[in-house]
């Protein structure tokens, strides 16, 4: 698995000295939903929106979470599920973040080592900008 998939850069090209940083990769952040959100709502909202991913905010708007489509559905179908579980209820580790100015060798690293499949990208106040995924 890579991060990014790369365009090669023709031999005439210059060499490049810059670090490459998450905000130059990220996705958009898509939907943001709020932590008090049932699983069956934001099950609907993801396929409303067509993503696979929501990026989970508190009543303040600081972004608490990531969920993803297989994690609710999972929770959803287990025998303990009941219409009361709310994605607070559901984020545990899922509060990693990064920073839009994180080198792309520490994000690999860190998602990699947290086995990560997407990171939500924030600025200094909490704030969702985006998503960095891994990609096949």
């Amino acid at each position: 698995m890579t991060l990014v998939q790369m365009q090669p850069r023709p031999a005439s090209a210059g060499p490049v000295h810059t670090t490459l940083v998450v905000a130059d990769v990220m996705d958009a952040a898509g939907p943001q939903v709020c932590d008090d959100m049932s699983v069956e709502v934001a099950l609907s909202v993801m396929a409303a929106a067509r993503t696979g991913r929501l990026v989970v905010c508190d009543q303040d708007g600081q972004r608490t979470g990531l969920v993803t489509h297989a994690e609710l559905a999972a929770i959803r179908d287990s025998s303990a599920y009941t219409d009361r579980v709310r994605l607070r209820d559901l984020l545990g580790d899922h509060g990693s973040f990064t920073s839009p100015v994180t080198t792309m060798a520490e994000a690999e690293h860190a998602m990699r080592g947290r086995r990560l499949g997407a990171l939500p990208v924030v600025d200094e106040q909490g704030s969702a900008l985006g998503v960095l995924a891994l990609s096949c």
